[in-house]
C-alpha cells in the first residue's frame, strides 16, 4: 500500500523493501536446506533490484533536482528502472531465479510470491509507463 500510494521514490523504495523483507521469514520457515536456498536466492536477487531503483531514482533525481515518481525523464534513469522492475517482476531476461525460488518453498508461499509480491512493482511500473522506453517494454513482454 506503501509504494501504490506513494509519489516520492524513497517510500516507493520503502514499501519495496518492506515488502522484500516480510516474505522471507515465511520462506525460510520450513528449515529445510532448499527453502533456505530459495530465501537466499529471492533476497539477494531482489536486494540487485532495490539497488538499482535507487541508483535509477538518485540519477533521475540529480539532473531533475525532483523525487517525484512521475518525472522520470533522464533516459539512462529510466533503461535502470525499466531493468529493475523486469527483475523483481521476473520477467525474461531476468527471470531465472523465479523458478528456482519457487522449486524450494511451499505451494502457499510460491501462490503469494507469484502474485501479491508482484502488485507493488507493477503499480510503480505502471505510474512511470510514459516515461519508459516502448520497444524495451515490448521485448520485455
Amino acid at each position: 500500500v506503501l509504494t501504490m500510494s506513494s509519489h516520492h521514490w524513497l517510500l516507493a523504495w520503502m514499501g519495496l523493501e518492506i515488502n522484500t523483507l516480510a516474505i522471507i521469514p515465511i520462506m525460510t520457515k520450513p528449515h529445510h536446506p532448499r527453502s533456505t536456498e530459495a530465501g537466499t536466492k529471492y533476497f539477494l536477487t531482489q536486494a540487485a533490484a532495490s539497488a538499482m531503483i535507487l541508483l535509477s531514482s538518485s540519477i533521475n533525481a540529480w539532473y531533475t533536482g525532483q523525487w517525484d515518481i512521475t518525472q522520470l525523464t533522464n533516459q539512462l534513469a529510466c533503461a535502470l528502472m525499466t531493468a529493475a522492475l523486469a527483475m523483481k517482476l521476473g520477467l525474461p531476461p531476468v527471470h531465472f531465479w523465479l523458478p528456482e525460488v519457487m522449486q524450494g518453498v511451499t505451494i502457499k508461499t510460491t501462490m503469494i510470491i507469484t502474485t501479491w509480491m508482484k502488485l507493488a512493482p507493477m503499480s510503480i511500473l505502471l505510474l512511470i509507463s510514459n516515461s519508459l522506453n516502448h520497444t524495451i517494454m515490448l521485448t520485455l513482454g
